[in-house]
C-alpha cells in the first residue's frame, strides 16, 4: 500500500508535532492516512513519538491558534505540543481507537509509555464519540418507530405480522459494543470473526460445565469464575451497609451464576428479610433448587428473563428493594442501561443502593476507562449518583495453569476493578 507525499508528510508533522504543519496538511488531508507497514495513524505516531525519547517535561494547558501562539508553540514542552498535536488530529476527525499491526490504539501506547496527560486526551476523545454514538442509536430507534407507526395505519384488519428480534451481545458487563475499529483486517480480527458469536439465545440453550472453581459454556467461554469472589464480598459490603436495624434488608439479584454473590447477601447481618433471585438458564436454575439457598426462608426464586420476570413483579404489587445487583451473561450495554434507567428507578428504596459487576471492556485498558465515564454520565441522567471503588485484581496471576486455563475467551484481562455503588441523587 502507497500513500502521497503529502499523506507521509502528515504522518511525520504528527510524528514531529509541528502543529503549524499539521494544520496547513489537514485542510487537504485527512487525518485518517495509516503508515504502511505499520497502519499507525497520525494519533499513532504522535504518542509513539515518545518511545524513543522518553518525555520529562511538565505538562500545560492552552489551545491557542494566533500567530503569537504559534510561535510560542515552538518552545512548548512536548508533552504540551502532543497533547496540543492529539487535540488539532481528533477535531479534524481522527479516529480514536484505530488498531495497528500490534494490535494496539493510540491510547494503549500511551498507557503502555505511562503518558498520563495523552491517555487522558483519548480517553475523553472515546467518551465523546461513544455518547455521541449512543445518541444517534436513540435517534435512528425514535425514526424506526414512526415508520412502524405509518406502516400500521396501511394494514387492514385482521393482518398478521411476524416479528422477530435477533438477540444480541455478549456477557452485558464484559462485551460492550465494539470500541476498537481499523481499515484494515489483522489477523485477531479475523480469528474473532471466525468465532462463534455468544447471543442470549445460544447461551440459554447451551450445555454448561459447571464446578466449584467456574462456569464455562460450551465453546469454552467464561461465564462466571471464583476468582470474582472477592469482588462480591466487597460488592455486598457496599450494598448493606453496617445497620443496627433487626429488619434484614430487602434484596434483588438478576443472575444467579454460582451463586456468590447470594451467598455473601445470606451472611449478611442481619440476614435478609427478602431475597428475589432472578436466573434463566435452565442448568443453574436446576443446580439453585437444589442448593440450601433455595430452602432459606424469604428467598423467591424467579425462573426465566429478567425482561419478563420484572414487569409481573411490579404488576403483582407493593416490591422494592434495599439492595439491587445485575450480573446477566450475553447481553449488551443496551440491556444494562435499559435496567438501570426504567427498573431500578421502580424497583429500589429512596435509600437503597444498586450495583452490577462492572466488566465493561474489560479486555482492553482504553474501553475499560471510556466505558466506566459513558456509564457514569448514563446513571446520573437516569437519576443516579455513583461512587467507584477501586479494588485490586491479579491478573498475571490467572494466566498459564491459573483461572484462564481452557478458556477460549477471557472476559477481564486488567489489574483494576471499579465497583459501582449507585444511590439516588440527592
Amino acid at each position: 500500500m502507497e500513500i502521497s507525499p503529502e499523506a507521509h508528510s502528515l504522518l511525520l508533522a504528527a510524528a514531529d508535532h509541528n502543529l503549524l504543519l499539521l494544520r496547513s496538511l489537514l485542510k487537504s488531508q485527512t487525518p485518517n492516512v495509516q503508515e504502511p507497514s505499520t497502519l499507525r495513524t497520525p494519533l499513532h505516531l504522535a504518542i509513539a513519538s515518545f518511545e524513543s525519547n522518553p518525555v520529562q517535561s511538565t505538562h500545560t494547558n492552552g489551545n491557542g491558534t494566533s500567530a503569537e501562539d504559534e510561535k510560542d508553540e515552538l518552545s512548548l514542552p512536548p508533552l504540551t505540543k502532543a497533547t496540543k498535536t492529539l487535540e488539532l488530529l481528533l477535531q479534524n476527525g481522527a479516529i480514536w481507537n484505530s488498531l495497528d499491526t500490534n494490535n494496539e490504539t493510540p491510547a494503549c501506547i500511551a498507557y503502555r509509555l505511562g503518558l498520563t496527560p495523552l491517555y487522558e486526551v483519548m480517553v475523553d476523545a472515546g467518551v465523546r464519540a461513544e455518547l455521541l454514538f449512543g445518541r444517534l442509536e436513540g435517534y435512528m430507534a425514535l425514526d424506526d418507530d414512526d415508520d412502524d407507526d405509518y406502516e400500521d395505519e396501511e394494514l387492514e384488519e385482521g393482518d398478521v405480522i411476524d416479528i422477530s428480534v435477533e438477540a444480541q451481545g455478549e456477557k452485558d458487563e464484559e462485551e460492550a459494543p465494539e470500541l476498537v475499529s481499523t481499515t484494515e483486517q489483522t489477523a485477531l480480527e479475523k480469528a474473532e470473526e471466525e468465532a462463534i458469536p455468544v447471543t442470549s439465545d445460544v447461551y440459554l440453550s447451551s450445555t454448561l460445565s459447571i464446578d466449584d472453581e467456574r462456569i464455562l459454556d460450551e465453546d469454552k467461554n467464561g461465564v462466571m469464575m471464583s476468582w470474582e469472589s472477592h469482588i462480591m464480598s466487597l460488592t455486598v459490603s457496599n450494598l448493606l451497609p453496617a445497620s443496627s436495624e433487626n429488619t434484614g434488608p430487602k434484596i434483588l439479584n438478576i443472575g444467579y451464576g454460582m451463586g456468590i454473590i447470594d451467598s455473601y447477601f445470606q451472611s449478611s447481618t442481619p440476614p435478609p428479610s427478602s431475597h428475589h433471585i432472578i436466573e434463566a438458564h435452565p442448568q443453574i436454575l436446576q443446580v439453585l433448587s437444589n442448593s440450601p439457598i433455595s430452602k432459606v426462608p424469604g428467598v423467591t426464586i424467579h425462573a426465566g428473563r429478567w425482561q419478563e420476570v420484572l414487569p409481573k413483579l411490579i404488576n403483582d404489587g407493593d416490591v422494592t428493594f434495599d439492595a439491587i445487583y445485575f450480573d446477566t451473561f450475553a447481553e449488551d450495554y443496551s440491556q444494562l442501561k435499559l435496567f438501570f434507567t426504567e427498573y431500578v428507578i421502580a424497583l429500589l428504596n429512596p435509600e437503597g443502593r444498586f450495583s452490577f459487576f462492572n466488566g465493561l471492556g474489560a479486555d482492553r485498558q482504553i474501553a475499560y476507562d471510556v466505558y466506566k465515564k459513558v456509564v457514569d454520565i448514563d446513571l446520573l441522567e437516569a437519576g443516579l449518583e455513583t461512587e467507584w471503588i477501586a479494588v485490586d485484581v491479579d491478573s498475571k496471576k490467572m494466566e498459564g495453569d491459573g483461572e484462564w486455563k481452557g478458556v477460549r475467551r477471557k472476559y477481564w484481562d486488567l489489574e483494576k476493578y471499579w465497583l459501582p455503588v449507585s444511590r439516588f441523587i440527592g
